[in-house]
């Protein structure tokens, strides 16, 4: 199932695509899409459920973020070794992990919004990973067990604030608008394997970003596994798993995001997304 959130911010309602693509509305079955809904047992009811019996969404509403309710958005840093590469940085023997707080979360289509102060606006297309039962110190041949499904995800940062601004990366991944998360959560029985995705980005009509998740260092399944040892992964949660090469810090010269520039990001299978880039006030 291909299910999403449509509406206006913070009044969406849960949907499901059809197979023609077009959206049904879900809410007489599953109050919103998160936690509970994305539940092995709550998934399995909506599976038996016949889609082309639900009502037709009409119009082109507004899509949401394809989860609500997240308690942790988690990324991993540099997990391409082509990425690391491009930084400057090495590859690591352990996946470096950060957090995005859950302000920034946005839908697929929204604007991305500029800190008044940025200089370094960049974009990142990621595979994200949602999880849809409880996973605390779990085996790694049981972490494919807790993932309920996968989205496309554009992991946007201010590097300035990231690496120049003497802190921690949080603070230069998380503003407002910095986690367009969706347009779907396709669940995990609709996606063969993970790690042979191809995920794209381009800027302003051009590609810049093109590669495949076959060449991530660190696989969803490991990553799963290695952040249960740290902390309880809860219904919900969301995991970005890191960006191939082609983000603007890594140019010669360097090309970071101005207002007006459109980005269109995607994944194979789990949709795409358009942005423009505003600056806030």
């Amino acid at each position: 199932m291909k299910l999403l959130r449509y509406g206006k911010l913070g009044k969406e309602k849960p949907g499901v695509l059809d197979s023609e693509g077009r959206i049904r509305d879900l809410s007489a079955h599953v109050s919103d899409i998160n936690g509970e809904t994305i539940s092995p047992k709550s998934l399995a009811k909506l599976r038996k459920i016949k889609i082309e019996t639900l009502p037709i969404v009409r119009g082109s509403p507004r899509i949401g973020a394809c989860v609500h309710g997240s308690q942790k958005f988690v990324a991993i840093g540099l997990n391409y070794s082509d990425h690391a590469a491009e930084s400057g940085m090495t590859v690591p023997p352990e996946p470096i992990i950060f957090t995005k707080h859950m302000n920034c979360i946005s839908g697929p289509n929204d604007d991305v919004t500029l800190p008044p102060k940025s200089k370094k606006g960049d974009w990142e297309v990621e595979l994200g990973v949602i999880i849809g039962t409880k996973a605390k110190n779990i085996k790694r041949a049981d972490a494919m067990k807790h993932v309920a499904g996968y989205c496309t995800i554009n992991d946007l940062s201010e590097r300035e604030f990231q690496i120049e601004r003497s802190g921690q990366w949080t603070k230069g991944k998380s503003y407002d608008t910095f986690g367009p998360i969706g347009p779907w959560l396709v669940t995990a029985d609709e996606v063969k394997d993970p790690q042979k995705l191809h995920l794209w980005l381009e800027l302003n009509g051009k590609r810049v970003q093109d590669g495949n998740t076959a060449t991530m260092v660190y696989g969803v399944e490991y990553l799963v596994a290695y952040l249960s040892e740290f902390f309880t992964l809860m219904p919900g949660d969301i995991i970005t798993t890191g960006t191939p090469p082609g983000v603007g810090m890594g140019m010669k010269p360097q090309r970071f995001l101005k207002p007006g520039d459109k980005m269109r990001v995607g994944i194979e299978g789990l949709g795409e997304q358009n942005q423009v880039v505003v600056r806030d006030k």
